[in-house]
């Protein structure tokens, strides 16, 4: 990704309070950056992702880091970016033709059978990570709202947790770990779903 970006004082001390309570996560975190990318080359599903958000006039808070692969480390990109980062859960029903992409609180445990039934669809697994790239170009640990830009034939329904839904901002990686993004849930409702043509579905969880 080339170095992080020098927008705004450092982050360094935020990001290791952030870590404070779990000692195994020390991160180097950029600072935070308001409507500036990355520096460097990006891969091709991450420019196109920050390309869509400028077309749609969508602003964004961005830190950049070592991959935030995990609900630990992004836990201390949280503490940065301001604003918790929601688990991004790409499934399936067991025949692999039905994929959802699951937007909830970081803090609450995954149960299927409290999805199933709210989307009448039964055996719900997580989706195999080619299913991931073919439909969202998203790689594991990346899986965003912002993929949705690529499903053009509306194969995932997407999810959202009602808590997540009602919130001010949400936030999600930009189809790569490396960075992490605080958009207005007003701007992903009303800009970015209108323009992939995906409904959302609130489910309670």
């Amino acid at each position: 990704m080339g170095a992080f970006t020098p927008c705004g004082s450092p982050a360094r001390s935020r990001a290791e309070a952030a870590a404070a309570e779990d000692k195994t996560v020390m991160m180097e975190i950029s600072s935070l950056c308001r409507n500036v990318r990355p520096e460097g080359e990006l891969l091709p599903q991450e420019e196109a992702a920050f390309a869509l958000l400028e077309d749609l006039g969508i602003g964004y808070d961005r830190v950049s880091s070592e991959p935030a692969d995990t609900m630990e480390k992004c836990a201390a990109v949280s503490g940065v970016l301001g604003v918790p980062i929601c688990k991004n859960l790409f499934l399936c029903n067991r025949q692999k033709t039905q994929f959802y992409l699951l937007l909830m609180g970081p803090d609450k445990p995954f149960h299927t059978k409290d999805l199933s039934h709210q989307i009448g669809s039964a055996r719900l697994s997580f989706a195999p990570e080619e299913s991931l790239w073919e439909l969202l170009r998203c790689t594991p640990g990346s899986a965003t709202v912002l993929g949705l830009m690529n499903d053009r034939d509306h194969r995932v329904r997407l999810l959202m947790e009602r808590e997540v839904y009602e919130a001010e901002f949400l936030s999600c990686h930009p189809c790569i770990c490396t960075s992490s993004l605080k958009l207005k849930t007003a701007d992903v409702l009303g800009k970015l779903l209108p323009f992939t043509g995906h409904a959302v579905t609130v489910v309670e969880l």
